[in-house]
């Protein structure tokens, strides 16, 4: 069995003393390790780190087996994205997202988020509203997709202003006027891609996607929300801080 695919460096794990298995993320694959032997060499490590984009060719004896990989790069944009605290935590949160999916199951919407956002994340005006899309499509990929397009109680397409905790679903601003302490923000630009994509209006759009990645996925696995969120959010505050000084 073997395969030959364009794929993103997630991770590295050492596997005896010159090897190692590394965690790629694949379009038509999905999330896939394999054996890199010799991957601990002085001219292997610069090219397997997380953000680089790497042709890979797999083989083995069997399919469900791990097999092994040989890796050439493609893109070597690690280095840059390890020089910020934003694209640091930044690839780590995209990582641990994207391990939240079975291991070969194919999302190449996924996939493309995670290509266009690699090449961002050391753009901090960037990066905040392509990781809250990534997650408003991991929501959806995993089953719990979030529905902004009508008013839940009316079905009005306009001034829709919160989401209902409950159904995931937008609310406009009348309907949910008796309610609004109780419902969540939904930050205009998610429905609206003409407007940008301030920090306050990011920050609640983090809360919202938080929110029901903790209801829907991270309770019921019995895991906590990945520490590179909570870095990832503080270095975007920071960057906007600065920004705006």
């Amino acid at each position: 069995m073997e395969w030959r695919e364009e794929a993103i460096v997630l991770g590295v794990k050492r596997h005896g003393e010159t090897s190692v298995i590394v965690e790629l993320m694949t379009r038509t694959r999905g999330r896939h390790l394999g054996l890199v032997r010799g991957g601990r060499s002085r001219r292997q490590q610069p090219v397997l780190q997380p953000g680089n984009t790497v042709a890979a060719h797999w083989r083995a004896r069997l399919d469900e087996h791990m097999g092994t990989y040989v890796l050439e790069p493609v893109e070597l944009r690690a280095a840059r994205l390890m020089e910020g605290a934003v694209g640091l935590n930044g690839i780590q949160l995209v990582a641990a997202h994207l391990r939240l999916l079975p291991e070969r199951d194919p999302h190449p919407r996924l996939y493309d988020g995670l290509a266009v956002i690699v090449e961002h994340l050391n753009a901090p005006e960037r990066a905040g509203e392509l990781m809250l899309r990534l997650e408003i499509a991991l929501l959806e990929e995993l089953g719990f997709g979030l529905d902004l397009t009508e008013c839940v109680a009316t079905g009005v397409r306009k001034d829709l202003v919160y989401v209902s905790p409950k159904s995931g679903r937008a609310v406009s601003r009348e309907a949910g006027a008796p309610w609004a302490d109780k419902l969540l923000p939904l930050p205009t630009f998610l429905t609206d891609r003409d407007l940008a994509a301030e920090p306050a209006a990011l920050a609640d759009g983090f809360r919202l996607t938080g929110y029901f990645l903790a209801r829907h996925v991270f309770e019921p696995r019995g895991i906590a929300e990945p520490n590179a969120r909570a870095g990832f959010l503080a270095a975007l505050g920071k960057a906007d801080t600065a920004a705006a000084g």
